[in-house]
């Protein structure tokens, strides 16, 4: 998973997307690591147009980073989503699709994802509808060199089977949580790029 933060330059908005959608899927799968908690320090807090919608929760969620030590942040993140059985909050889109995990909705997902020639790799513990495995299945579907997969009509389809509905729930519950604070910040960069995705899916009909 990326570990970069998206560009701020005149770089192609394809390529700011997916750097976008693989930092999201690195922060939603652990908390920031030594190297990551760094590139807080260091990251533009700007955006290329002033007041671009991303850029209020862009540069809440830096500032956040920046004031947490990486102890901390661990910490946030297993008292949210790790320890032994149920979290306090789940980051699996069967859980907010239909009430249960390991449900109809994961078994559709990996329907999709096998025409698509895409797997979860066996080590891999979470189930393939993990909100970080989806981010990188639409970074692939962003910025993979086969067209035939990676192109606007599979990231429509894709984002609207299997994210847009239950995403703003997702960060709805992270957001409300006591002991959220950074993965508030995320949850609201989260949704802020949840919204212009769809968004632009929509010009697309």
């Amino acid at each position: 998973m990326s570990q970069t933060f998206p560009m701020t330059s005149a770089l192609d908005e394809e390529i700011a997307r997916a750097e976008l959608y693989g930092l999201l899927a690195r922060l939603w799968y652990a908390a920031p690591d030594a190297a990551l908690h760094e590139a807080f320090r260091v990251a533009p807090t700007e955006a290329p147009v002033a007041g671009a919608f991303l850029e209020e929760p862009w540069r809440h969620l830096v500032g956040v980073g920046r004031e947490m030590d990486v102890g901390a942040l661990g910490d946030e993140y297993d008292a949210l989503f790790g320890g032994i059985g149920k979290p306090e909050v789940f980051l699996f889109g069967s859980h907010y699709q239909s009430g249960f995990l390991n449900d109809k909705p994961l078994a559709k997902l990996r329907g999709e994802l096998d025409q698509l020639g895409l797997a979860r790799e066996e080590a891999v513990p979470e189930t393939e509808d993990h909100v970080a495995f989806l981010f990188e299945v639409m970074r692939y579907l962003i910025a993979g060199e086969d067209v035939e997969v990676a192109n606007l009509t599979r990231q429509q389809a894709f984002f609207g089977a299997h994210i847009q509905s239950w995403l703003p729930a997702m960060c709805d519950a992270v957001s409300r949580h006591p002991k959220a604070r950074f993965y508030a910040a995320l949850a609201a960069l989260t949704r802020a790029f949840g919204e212009v995705e769809a968004q632009g899916f929509d010009m697309l009909d």
